[in-house]
Formats: C-alpha cells, sequence, structure tokens
C-alpha cells in the first residue's frame, strides 16, 4: 500500500509540475515585436525609487529614458541627498533632454516600509492618473508601458510583473535565477492564470483614482510590504490584480550564497506575516517532497532508487529546461545543478520562514508583522 500511495503521491505532483510549465509557457514565451503605443496613449508617470548602486543599475535607470511611449514623465525618489546613486540620476537626466525626468529627495515616513515612505512624494507629484511604480534594478523594455496598458480590464486594480533573473554571473546569482524565474514566476503566473493574481512590487501599475478613492497611498503602509498590502485592498475592494505576459528581467550580476540566502529568507518571511494559509502549502511546491516519494516507491518496490531518481529527474528538469529556453531565460550547463541545490533549499526557507520575523532591507532593520499601521 505504502508503495501505490507514494508512486500516486510522486506522479500526481509531476502531472502538476508539468501543468504549471505549459500555463507558464503560454504566459512568458518570448515577444517577437514589440507592442506600438495606442494613438489615444494615456499620459503615464513613471516613479523609481532608488537607493545605491545595485549591480547594472545604470543600464536598468537608462531605460525609463529609452521607452518607445509618446506621453510620459519621470520621477525618480531618493530618500538622502549623498545617497552615491544621485550623481549617476542627475548625468542620466541631463543626458537626456527630451524626456521630462526629475529627481526628488526627501525623507516622509508615513510607515514602516522605507520604499513606501520614498515612493510617497513621487506618487503626489506625479502629474498623471495613470502611474507605474518600479524598482530602480528593472530593466525597461521599449513597449514597457504600452504592455502594462494593455494588460488592463476593466476589473483591474493593478497591473505587475513578477521579478525574472537575467544577466546571472556565477553559480549563487544562477541559484537566484532558479528561485525566480522557472519557480516563483511559474507559480504566480498559475496563481494569476485562475483568477487569484497577487501584486508584485517590482512594477506595479495604478489608476491613481482608484487608489484615491479606497483611501489614499498611505493604507499601502497597512502591511510590511506594500505589495501584500495592496492585494488585500484591492481583493476587498472586488478588483483584480494581473500580471502583464512576458515579466521584465532584472540584471542580477554577481551574487554571494549569504545575499541569496538573506533575500528568499526575507521574502519567506514577509509572505509568511501576511498571507499565512497561502504560505503553508509552499513547502509541497518544490521537488524535495516529490522526489522523496518516487525514492521511497522505488525502495519499496526494489528497484534501483538512482535509476528512478533519475528518470523523474530528467522529466521534472526537462520541463523546466524547456520553460527557461521559450521564455528567453538563462539556462546554462549548471541550470540543473541550480534548480536541484533550490529544490533542496525551499524547505529549509520554508522551516526559517515560521521560525523568524527579522531581517535587513537596503541597511534597514525591519521585521515581518502583518498589520503595520500606516
Amino acid at each position: 500500500m505504502a508503495i501505490w500511495t507514494a508512486a500516486a503521491l510522486g506522479l500526481i505532483a509531476a502531472l502538476l509540475h508539468v501543468a504549471s510549465i505549459a500555463i507558464a509557457i503560454t504566459r512568458c514565451a518570448v515577444r517577437r515585436s514589440l507592442e506600438r503605443p495606442r494613438p489615444d496613449a494615456p499620459a503615464v508617470s513613471l516613479v523609481r525609487p532608488v537607493c545605491g548602486l545595485d549591480n547594472y543599475v545604470e543600464d536598468t535607470l537608462r531605460s525609463a529614458f529609452e521607452l518607445d511611449y509618446p506621453r510620459y514623465e519621470l520621477i525618480f525618489c531618493v530618500a538622502f541627498a549623498k545617497d552615491p546613486v544621485v550623481p549617476l540620476v542627475e548625468r542620466l537626466i541631463a543626458d537626456h533632454p527630451h524626456v521630462r525626468a526629475r529627481l526628488l529627495i526627501g525623507d516622509e515616513r508615513i510607515s514602516d516600509n522605507p520604499k513606501l515612505n520614498n515612493v510617497y512624494k513621487g506618487w503626489r507629484a506625479a502629474a498623471h492618473d495613470w502611474i507605474v511604480v518600479a524598482d530602480s534594478n528593472v530593466l525597461m523594455p521599449p513597449d514597457y508601458i504600452q504592455r502594462l496598458l494593455a494588460t488592463w480590464r476593466p476589473d483591474t486594480g493593478l497591473v505587475c510583473s513578477p521579478p525574472v533573473g537575467v544577466n546571472p554571473d556565477g553559480v549563487w546569482a544562477e541559484l537566484e535565477s532558479a528561485f525566480l524565474n522557472t519557480y516563483q514566476a511559474r507559480w504566480q503566473y498559475v496563481v494569476d492564470t485562475l483568477g487569484f493574481g497577487f501584486a508584485q512590487g517590482k512594477t506595479m501599475l495604478w489608476r491613481r483614482s482608484d487608489l484615491e478613492r479606497l483611501g489614499g497611498i498611505r493604507l499601502l503602509g497597512a502591511e510590511i510590504a506594500e505589495d501584500a498590502a495592496a492585494t488585500k485592498l484591492l481583493r476587498d475592494d472586488g478588483l483584480r490584480v494581473r500580471l502583464v505576459d512576458g515579466p521584465f528581467g532584472q540584471p542580477l550580476g554577481r551574487r554571494s550564497a549569504i545575499e541569496v540566502w538573506h533575500r528568499q529568507v526575507r521574502w519567506a518571511r514577509i509572505r509568511r506575516a501576511t498571507f499565512p494559509l497561502q504560505f503553508l502549502p509552499e513547502v509541497l511546491a518544490g521537488g524535495a517532497v516529490p522526489f522523496a516519494c518516487i525514492g521511497i516507491a522505488a525502495a519499496a518496490a526494489d528497484t534501483s532508487v538512482l535509476a528512478a531518481l533519475g528518470a523523474y529527474a530528467g522529466l521534472w528538469y526537462g520541463a523546466e529546461a524547456l520553460l527557461a529556453r521559450t521564455a528567453g531565460w538563462p539556462l546554462s550547463w549548471r541550470a540543473p545543478l541550480t534548480w536541484l541545490m533550490r529544490d533542496l533549499l525551499l524547505p529549509v526557507v520554508w522551516v526559517y520562514g515560521w521560525t523568524g520575523t527579522t531581517f535587513v532591507w537596503r541597511g534597514n532593520a525591519m521585521k515581518a508583522v502583518s498589520g503595520s499601521t500606516p
């Protein structure tokens, strides 16, 4: 009986895995042409909070000046005048006089979230009803704005894009890509396709009038993460969060093992604090449990465990390779190794998500608790 139960669980997991890959492929396949802006394209304010000098930061910030969109303004927000990113932003603004752009400096504390505090001044200064808030490490394609607007529907309250790791340098950056791309982004598109999309703070397209009607941007400080607060706020109002097809890249560059670990634990603790019921099944989402089931079934059936696991791994990671190739995501010879490393780490990260609340984000000591005071 145990043999059949373990084998059945492994088979069901493999079917769900392949089905999730199929859904992600339809949503993330490489786009063959750029989307042109409509003649009646609305004016858009693009707000980019900046802090420090990330890998590829000049490339990502410059991409905002090179958008193929007729009517947009660009507002950079930084908390402190002595931040090392300030000279870079000022130079980029000077190098692109044809783009209406400015840098706002100041730290107005409206919440426990440093990013939201930084964005607040840009939100208030924005001239248009359509506002995109995008992190400084998002690499924007020329049709960035029109793709976000094309995703909007009458029942939409927010359009987002999950981060996808590109340009990884070294095994640890590739491990981060393994978490971001064929695991996290994949499952986000599955959930979104089923009609239960949730916000992702990397890219957020708002209609300001909608958020103001619900109480204003200060309400995004109701949770430690503004995207979690946005998801709850919009769902309570009957509006949907939608993901743009073809997520936008986040250049990674060099990463250390400890950086990757701290980032995954931070996100796990935030998810556990803000959506504990949805966080519970995450321990089953990777390959660790299904692989264990197949190994148990093979051992009980007195067949080669290594052969069974090898065949199962070929199916499991072969499907991931197909997704990465179809979507144009990084796919090196080390990819199966980093996918295996990720799947072995996922249960450990999940445990750490439950066993602590503190983390450090860009030098700010923070605590992952639900219901912060805005």
